[in-house]
């Protein structure tokens, strides 16, 4: 017989997976696995099930509106967060540390700029910031990256929980989480749910987790609007055909808005190198007075927000407009992740 491998690691590999990398791959796969209860990283929304979201975290978030409002509590005393972003972010990371000092932790090292000053500015690699930083003795590490994949990376090489606060094109499950626990909240169910996803969806990480996501609920139906060239990606399609999603895809808002409960409306990802110009003419990307009148009367507009061009100025003002309560929401759903992530900790 030859030379036994673990886990089909060749055997060069096998050789040098030591205890130590052992028990970070464990963990790593602990939120793959379906059944598992124990939360370690939050990297993807795929990670999740609709029994947990419905029964567990739901449930807490709404505890943790009540908490806030209350002025606050102690349960994550004497935890240390790190927040670590490579990009620009105001909602994501306030929120994320409003919701530790909330709950009683403590915020020890924060920077949004960390491509342009941190050591990544020298060369270092995400795994060696990730690894110095482990060694900080931190609870917990929320990081922003700029390149898809950049979640799982520090996963892989970090012994405390990396919460995925977006990684360049690839996802952001925590704005996911949110946006799901909106249309909870305000529409009153999530199956059967039917939602326009309109704009960039070629580059925007939002619409990419709340597809995983809504893939997990009854007959829901996802309107995709958005110019050709900023289509949904394939790797979305193929995983809601697979779970037996019903999609379809167009061009103009205004053919969709009468059909949809929701409308999931992002902004262009101008940083990410696409121009309103390229749309061409037959797209209708924008939510204005003329699609207002178009919606149900009990319909919700949302936002992953910053809002820019894409809505009007006087959307703003309808009631249907739900974006300020849906960042509001992010606050509870990161508080509620906290408690789960880190009070579970303690007792493992």
């Amino acid at each position: 017989m030859g030379q036994r491998t673990f886990c089909s690691f060749p055997p060069f590999a096998a050789a040098r997976v030591n205890e130590r990398s052992l028990l970070t791959i464990l963990k790593f796969f602990v939120n793959f696995v379906p059944g598992m209860k124990k939360l370690h990283h939050i990297i993807e929304a795929q990670q999740f099930d609709r029994p947990w979201l419905e029964e567990e975290l739901f449930p807490l978030a709404k505890e943790m509106e009540k908490v806030a409002k209350g002025g606050g509590s102690n349960v994550l005393f004497r935890k240390r967060m790190i927040t670590l972003f490579y990009e620009p972010s105001t909602r994501t990371r306030a929120s994320f540390e409003i919701a530790m000092n909330t709950l009683g932790g403590k915020v020890v090292f924060s920077t949004e700029n960390a491509r342009q000053f941190s050591s990544a500015a020298k060369g270092e690699t995400l795994e060696d910031t990730i690894k110095v930083l482990n060694s900080y003795h931190p609870d917990v590490i929320v990081l922003r990256y700029d390149e898809e994949g950049g979640a799982k990376r520090a996963a892989e090489v970090s012994s405390v929980p990396i919460i995925n606060a977006g990684d360049g094109t690839g996802q952001h499950p925590t704005q996911a989480l949110l946006d799901l626990y909106t249309i909870q909240k305000e529409i009153g169910q999530i199956a059967g749910v039917s939602i326009a996803m309109v704009g960039d969806l070629a580059r925007g990480r939002t619409v990419r987790s709340l597809s995983y996501l809504l893939g997990k609920f009854p007959d829901v139906k996802i309107y995709y609007v958005s110019p050709e060239v900023a289509r949904i990606r394939d790797d979305i399609k193929d995983y809601l055909k697979k779970h037996g999603v019903w999609f379809t895809e167009g061009y103009d808002l205004r053919e969709v808005a009468p059909k949809v409960n929701v409308i999931y409306q992002t902004r262009t990802q101008k940083e990410r190198g696409l121009q309103l110009e390229k749309y061409g003419p037959k797209a209708f990307c924008i939510i204005n007075q003329e699609v207002l009148d178009l919606m149900k009367k009990d319909a919700i507009l949302m936002h992953p927000l910053p809002h820019t061009e894409e809505i009007a100025p006087e959307v703003d003002s309808d009631p249907r407009a739900a974006y300020f309560r849906q960042a509001e929401n992010g606050l509870y759903i990161r508080m509620a992740l906290l408690k789960k992530l880190l009070k579970q900790k303690a007792k493992g």
